[in-house]
């Protein structure tokens, strides 16, 4: 049976809900008439203001704190989700760095930094690798649960021909090994809950925005196709599935 075909009255956490797919995510989620209840996820009030107009509108989408690089900051938005919801359905793990004002992807090993690498593997993979620490409690229960998290065909080794953005490439590879990993310990203790890693093509977002010179109009996709795409994959989503790495099409990219 797959994911989709089970859910109803569920429960949705979308970390890094303020902006770009995650945003999206609770955008589709909150007119999904299979969730009861989505909560969202932000670091800084000031750059939320979308999630919140969202919330005002919609009494079952909660706005809820959290920097996924502090692990502190986890436990406690984790600690509040378990004193009001028992359980949840589906957690879409949304947050990804690839530039930030000066920080921006490597193109030669000559940029290299530590700081930087540093910074691309805690937002990028320790973030996601860490709740599958915390949220252990809110997944295992006697009904279907996913965890997808976003990932990036540029994280595939198997498929780097081009080289370059080394801190992202290797951070979202980093991200798939610890996903795929922690599939296998959660197929012991939680064995109705499924992972997957979801690259969602090229996304008309701010993440993607210097990089879009170069890709055709049929493959630059609006924030709503891309959540539409990728919730059809999460919807057909089935406990052998469980750990893969799949396009937004559904197909299964190499490591």
């Amino acid at each position: 049976m797959s994911f989709g075909s089970s859910l109803q009255s569920a429960r949705a956490l979308i970390v890094g809900a303020s902006q770009g797919i995650g945003l999206g995510f609770v955008r589709q989620l909150v007119a999904d008439g299979r969730f009861d209840q989505v909560y969202g996820t932000y670091r800084r009030p000031e750059t939320a203001g979308g999630l919140m107009a969202l919330a005002a509108d919609h009494p079952h989408l909660t706005p809820l704190p959290m920097d996924v690089t502090a692990e502190d900051s986890m436990v406690q938005a984790v600690a509040t989700l378990q004193a009001t919801d028992p359980r949840l359905h589906l957690v879409v793990y949304c947050v990804g760095l690839l530039h930030d004002g000066d920080f921006q992807p490597e193109k030669s090993v000559r940029q290299l930094t530590s700081d930087q690498l540093l910074r691309s593997f805690q937002v990028n993979a320790v973030g996601a690798a860490l709740l599958t620490k915390h949220l252990l409690p809110l997944l295992k229960h006697d009904q279907p649960s996913v965890f997808g998290a976003i990932s990036a065909k540029v994280g595939s080794i198997g498929d780097n021909h081009l080289g370059g953005w080394y801190g992202y490439r290797a951070s979202k590879a980093a991200l798939n090994m610890l996903i795929k990993t922690a599939s296998l310990e959660y197929a012991r203790k939680s064995p109705n809950t499924i992972f997957a890693l979801l690259h969602p093509g090229t996304t008309d977002t701010r993440l993607s925005q210097p990089f879009q010179r170069g890709v055709s109009p049929d493959k630059l996709f609006s924030v709503s196709r891309t959540v539409a795409q990728l919730m059809t994959v999460i919807d057909g989503l089935e406990p052998a599935d469980s750990g893969d790495f799949l396009s937004w099409d559904g197909q299964q990219l190499p490591w």
